[in-house]
C-alpha cells in the first residue's frame, strides 16, 4: 500500500514539473526508477517511463488545449517528422559506439543549458516573432485573448523534429527537453505556446512508441506501476499547466535549461562509469 502511495506521488512530482517545462517527465522518472528497481530490465523501465510519460502527455494536452496555446498545425506537422526520427535512432543504436555518442551528447547538452541560462527569454507578447524569411506565420489567440504571432521555417522546423525524434529514441529520454528549447531559439515560439505544443507532439510520440512496447511484451512486465504512476501524472499534469499561467516564461526557461544540464551531466557520466 505504501509503495503504491509513493508511486502516486512520484508521478504527482512528474507530472507537474514536466507539464510546466513542457518536456514530460521522462528525464526525471528513468532515473529515479533505475534506483526504485534495480532488478528490472531496462527495457522494462524504458516502457514504464514512456507509458507514464504519454498518460502525462495526455492530460496536459487537454488542460493546455482548454487554455487555447497548442498549436495544433505545427504540432501534427513536428509529430509526423518526429516519428521517422525515432526509428532511425532507434535503429542506429546498433552502429554508433555508445559511450562516445553519449559523451559528446551529454557535453552538448551542459553547453545548451549554459545559453539558455545566460540568455535573455522576451516575455511572451512582448514582440511579434515575425521573419519576413520564413514561410509559416502563425497566429494564436489562447483563452485569456493573448494574441500571439511569430512565423518559422518550415524545413527548419521539420529537419529539427526529425533530429528530436533521433535523439530521444537513441538515448532513450523524452524529446521535450530538447523540443522547447529549440521550437523557441530556432523557430520563434514564444515560450508558452512552445512548451504546450511540445506536450502536444510528446502525446503522440509517446503513444507511437508505448504501442511498439506493447505489442513487444515489455509493457506487460510493469503495469502496475504504471497504473499507479499514472494516477499521479494525471493530476500533477493539471497543476503544471495551471502554474504555467503563473510563471513567467523566462523561469520555465530557467528550469529547462537546469533540466537540461542535470541529464546532460547524467549522460556524460553514465557514458565513462
Amino acid at each position: 500500500m505504501l509503495a503504491s502511495i509513493l508511486q502516486i506521488l512520484l508521478g504527482f512530482a512528474v507530472g507537474t514539473f514536466g507539464t510546466l517545462i513542457g518536456a514530460g517527465g521522462g528525464f526525471i522518472l528513468v532515473p529515479v526508477l533505475l534506483l526504485l528497481y534495480p532488478e528490472n530490465d531496462p527495457n522494462i523501465i524504458t516502457s514504464i517511463s514512456l507509458a507514464v510519460v504519454f498518460f502525462n502527455a495526455l492530460s496536459g494536452s487537454f488542460a493546455y488545449g482548454r487554455m487555447k496555446k497548442i498549436d495544433y498545425k505545427s504540432g501534427l506537422i513536428f509529430s509526423a517528422a518526429s516519428l521517422p526520427g525515432s526509428i532511425l535512432g532507434a535503429y542506429a543504436t546498433s552502429f554508433i559506439p555508445r559511450h562516445i555518442f553519449d559523451g559528446i551528447f551529454g557535453v552538448l547538452l551542459v553547453a545548451l543549458a549554459a545559453f539558455l541560462l545566460t540568455k535573455k527569454t522576451p516575455a511572451d507578447g512582448e514582440k511579434d516573432n515575425l521573419d519576413q524569411s520564413n514561410n509559416i506565420t502563425r497566429i494564436i489567440t489562447d483563452g485569456d485573448g493573448t494574441s500571439y504571432t511569430f512565423s518559422y521555417s518550415l524545413t527548419t522546423g521539420i529537419m529539427v523534429s526529425f533530429l528530436v525524434g533521433c535523439f530521444s529514441s537513441l538515448l532513450g529520454i523524452g524529446g521535450g527537453i530538447i523540443h522547447v528549447p529549440a521550437l523557441v531559439n530556432l523557430l520563434n515560439f514564444p515560450v508558452h505556446i512552445a512548451t504546450a505544443t511540445s506536450h502536444f507532439v510528446l502525446c503522440i510520440t509517446a503513444f507511437s512508441g508505448s504501442m511498439v512496447h506493447l505489442f513487444s511484451g515489455t509493457l506487460i512486465a510493469g503495469i502496475h506501476q504504471i497504473l499507479f504512476l499514472s494516477i499521479g501524472v494525471l493530476v500533477g499534469a493539471q497543476l503544471g499547466a495551471r502554474l504555467s499561467k503563473k510563471i513567467h516564461s523566462h523561469i520555465i526557461m530557467k528550469s529547462l535549461a537546469i533540466a537540461l544540464a542535470l541529464v546532460g551531466i547524467r549522460i556524460f557520466i553514465l557514458a565513462f562509469s
